[in-house]
């Protein structure tokens, strides 16, 4: 493959469609083979904006702000990183020839949680929770008292959890509804899901081309509130639950189909796995990727969408821990203490501009050679270093 510089006629070129602190680290390593970066985003000076040669903030809503700045850079990929995008720009995007990451379909089904569900378990057969899809109030007592209680409700377009809860009893209902349509994305239609004892979740990372397909280890995580706040890797898991998860992975991926790394969300119950979500781009658990590989999921993702070999090397065991900031400002400061600075942990501070009650504004990674409990504990400890001034 041949590389050339940024800014040139002949540059190869990368578009981010949300530039969170995730994009910011798709930014950097695509910088580093000499990429051309455009990070575009609904608001000024977001994460990726700040490290990439351009950037544009537009209403990525709306299709013709989307397909105009599209047209304008011409790039050589396109690369949706947030749900909160008009899918049909990236359709006529496709259309006219533009290479969507990993296809214009693919970010269709993942964007809504009635889409991929149904296309996992009805045309996949893949196992997964009850559900049922409501519009009203009413339908979601009916599907309520059919699933049982507990049972999860989210809104079928939000992301990082928003608008997601746990109804433990019929009195439970309101507060759900409530907090789904009060969510950011599309919360007119809502899915109701059987809450599985599962023994716990991972996000199995897989990274694919139409060459080759490669998972990373396992990656448990803790969520509040539909949110991530810890992960680790490797999961501890047994060997027979780990192949049905790769199993799932690929079979999910593969009918995807398209470049990059998918972020593939499952339920754990003794040796059975249930399929639960995927996002067809990096995902927040796999920070911890950053500490752990010699290829981050990062990284992993922009050798997949250039066609590049995936392979890579585990350096041991790892963990993150999300932090989130306590109040408003548009002036944000992170305290950060230098305890969390050792020559096994790293820290990263996103560089938001803004912060509001819950936000992620940084992260904790740390490493042990040997032991992902022990890395957990200590990426537990260490974000009690940081705080908001």
């Amino acid at each position: 493959m041949e590389f050339s510089a940024p800014l040139k006629s002949d540059s190869i070129k990368i578009m981010l469609l949300g530039s969170g602190e995730l994009g910011k680290e798709v930014v950097i390593e695509a910088q580093r083979l000499g990429i051309e970066t455009v990070a575009v985003d609904s608001y000024n000076n977001a994460p990726a904006q700040l490290v990439a040669n351009k950037s544009y903030t537009i209403n990525m809503k709306n299709k013709n702000e989307l397909l105009d700045v599209i047209r304008r850079e011409n790039p050589t990929y396109i690369l949706p990183e947030v749900e909160a995008i008009n899918i049909q720009a990236l359709f006529d995007a496709q259309n006219e020839g533009f290479h969507v990451i990993p296809n214009a379909d693919a970010v269709n089904k993942t964007m809504n949680r009635k889409n991929i569900r149904e296309f996992a378990a009805v045309e996949l057969g893949l196992p997964t929770s009850k559900y049922e899809f409501v519009t009203t109030f009413e339908a979601l007592q009916v599907a309520a008292s059919k699933i049982g209680f507990p049972c999860v409700i989210k809104p079928v377009m939000s992301s990082s959890g928003h608008g997601q809860s746990v109804a433990r009893t019929a009195d439970d209902l309101q507060k759900s509804w409530e907090m789904a349509k009060e969510a950011r994305g599309d919360a007119s239609e809502l899915i109701v899901e059987e809450f599985i004892t599962f023994d716990y979740e991972i996000t199995m990372l897989t990274a694919r081309h139409e060459t080759q397909t490669v998972f990373c280890e396992p990656i448990g995580h803790i969520q509040k509130d539909g949110d991530y706040i810890f992960s680790w890797q490797p999961m501890d898991m047994s060997e027979i639950a780990k192949a049905k998860s790769q199993e799932i992975a690929k079979k999910v991926t593969d009918g995807l189909g398209g470049r990059g790394i998918f972020g593939v969300e499952l339920f754990v119950k003794g040796d059975d796995v249930y399929f639960s979500e995927v996002s067809p781009r990096p995902h927040d658990t796999g920070m911890v990727t950053m500490i752990t590989q010699s290829q981050s999921e990062f990284a992993l993702h922009v050798r997949a969408v250039l066609g590049l070999p995936l392979d890579y090397v585990d350096y041991g065991c790892g963990a993150s821990a999300a932090y989130k900031a306590k109040e408003d400002t548009f002036n944000p400061i992170i305290d950060i203490k230098s305890a969390a600075f050792t020559q096994n942990s790293f820290v990263r501070v996103f560089g938001k501009p803004q912060s509001h009650v819950g936000r992620r504004m940084a992260v904790a990674l740390t490493f042990d050679k040997q032991s992902s409990q022990v890395a957990l504990d200590k990426a537990k400890e260490l974000i009690k270093e940081f705080s908001d001034k």
